[in-house]
C-alpha cells in the first residue's frame, strides 16, 4: 500500500492527529546561505568556524546516519502527507540540557500549519518559557529535565 493510503487509512480511523510525523536534524554549518540548495537560516549562534548560516540535515539512527533531506522540507511534505501533528527533535540538543534549539523550532514551526512539539535540550523550566516567547510553538516536550531529577514533581 502506498504511503499516502496508509497515512488516509489512519487519518479516518482515528483523526488527523493520530498521525505524528518524527524528524530528527541536526545542524550543518555553512559559510553561505547558497552553499546549499535546501532552507538555510541564519542562526543565532556562529558556527565553529563563524559561520553564519545553517541547514538542518535529517538523520536516522541517532545520528549515526544523515540523509540529503532538510528538517524544512521534510516538515513541508510530512503536512502535505496528511500528518497531524510534527515531534521535531534536535540531535545537537538531546541531552545536554541547555535549552532547546530556538533556530530550528522557528524554522519548522514557522513552515507548517499543523502543531510542532519541540523536543531534545530542555535542562531547566526557563527553557520552556524560552521557547514560548522567542517562537510560535504551542508544545515543548519534557523528558530528560526528569530523569535528571532537575525538576522534580510532587504527588500526594
Amino acid at each position: 500500500m502506498h504511503i499516502w493510503n496508509q497515512l488516509s487509512t489512519f487519518q479516518l480511523i482515528f483523526n488527523l492527529q493520530a498521525v505524528v510525523g518524527s524528524i530528527d536534524p541536526h545542524r550543518v554549518y555553512v559559510k553561505d546561505h547558497n552553499d546549499v540548495q535546501l532552507k538555510t537560516i541564519r542562526v543565532s549562534n556562529s558556527g565553529p568556524n563563524g559561520e553564519e548560516y545553517a541547514w538542518y540535515q535529517c538523520t536516522v539512527n541517532g545520528k549515526r546516519e544523515g540523509r540529503p533531506v532538510g528538517a524544512y522540507e521534510l516538515a513541508k511534505a510530512v503536512e502535505e502527507f496528511g500528518a497531524g501533528e510534527i515531534l521535531r527533535n534536535c540531535i545537537d540538543c538531546d541531552g545536554q540540557g541547555k535549552g532547546f534549539d530556538v533556530d530550528l523550532i522557528k524554522l519548522i514551526s514557522d513552515a507548517v500549519s499543523i502543531p510542532v512539539i519541540a523536543s531534545s535540550g530542555a535542562g531547566a523550566p526557563q527553557h520552556f518559557s524560552e521557547v514560548f516567547y522567542k517562537t510560535n510553538e504551542t508544545v515543548a516536550l519534557a523528558a530528560g529535565i526528569f530523569h535528571r531529577k532537575a525538576v522534580l514533581l510532587l504527588f500526594w
